[in-house]
């Protein structure tokens, strides 16, 4: 049995009249949202926080650098480094999934009464896909003939905040990719953020369309192209996103995009009812809260790409 199989078993099963029931505890929500992270490349690499209250700050805290002093024997000037602290805001967004299943699916179907748990299984590996489409992509600005509008405007994904607050890199007008642009990018952050932990963030197809681009150069002007270039352009790895549309490239730390849940998840389930008895179905919805945000904008780059 998968973690989060035993989280939703647990949760128990809602009647009517019972509208305590189904709300996890910390623990069990902590679990429940870890499994939603795990579902996607990108998700085990981000800084998670959980937090009781769904709106309020994370502090951040750091030092400076230069702060050593020379040794002076028997004498003090006084001199103390000090710890500098800020806050993030933060203020979580509720959202639900729900789905239904019919009694007569699972009577009628080769898996039986498994088919209920293959199919709580596939909705919370896809509820975890969802959600880092929405970490990434989500707008609230989001014109409303977007066919996916009443998905995306959710919340402000971190697309849009580096877009707005982040280094941006215009290649738009180039038809074809560039090893420049790598480090054009590269160059836009301070040198205290190139410190190893950067990642390039990039769809599959970009990252198979570099690797194409890199072949037809050594196709072309002979030679070979050494093998960390390929998934590691400015020797900075890259973490390939399905969420991530081919028209962006990312380049940060992971664990400077940041993920804030509340314990407040609830996993309801119901058989009883008079809409459950009448279309004889079994009704089941997931309520969890987020707000993706950025520690530090500085410490991010986007690449705009035709």
């Amino acid at each position: 049995m998968k973690p989060y199989e035993s989280v939703v078993k647990k949760a128990g099963t809602i009647t009517t009249g019972s509208v305590a029931s189904g709300l996890l505890n910390p623990e069990q929500a902590q679990k429940f949202i870890k499994q939603t992270f795990d579902a996607t490349n990108l998700g085990g690499l981000v800084r998670h926080e959980m937090r009781t209250a769904k709106t309020g700050e994370i502090d951040k805290i750091g030092i400076g650098r230069r702060i050593v002093r020379k040794k002076t024997e028997n004498a003090d000037d006084n001199y103390r480094a000090n710890v500098k602290t800020s806050q993030i805001e933060y203020a979580t967004t509720a959202i639900r999934l729900p789905w239904e299943i019919t009694e007569e699916t699972l009577r009628e179907n080769i898996e039986g009464q498994n088919f209920e748990r293959i199919v709580t299984n596939l909705m919370t590996s896809q509820l975890g896909v969802d959600l880092e489409d929405l970490y990434l992509n989500g707008d609230e600005n989001v014109s409303k003939e977007d066919k996916d509008y009443d998905f995306l405007k959710i919340n402000d994904g971190w697309l849009k905040q580096i877009s707005n607050g982040g280094h941006v890199l215009d290649e738009t007008s180039k038809s074809e990719m560039s090893l420049d642009m790598f480090y054009k990018a590269l160059k836009q952050l301070p040198n205290k953020y190139n410190n190893g932990r950067l990642r390039w963030m990039m769809s599959p197809k970009r990252a198979q369309e570099w690797e194409l681009f890199l072949l037809n150069k050594v196709v072309n002007n002979g030679g070979a192209v050494p093998e960390s270039v390929y998934n590691s352009p400015a020797r900075i790895p890259t973490v390939e996103c399905p969420s991530l549309d081919d028209k962006h490239i990312l380049l940060t730390d992971p664990m400077n995009l940041i993920v804030v849940n509340t314990y407040s998840v609830q996993i309801r389930k119901t058989t009883e009812g008079r809409e459950a008895i009448m279309q004889d179905k079994r009704f089941y919805v997931v309520h969890l809260d987020y707000d993706p945000i950025i520690e530090e904008l500085d410490a991010t780059a986007i690449i705009n790409l035709k």
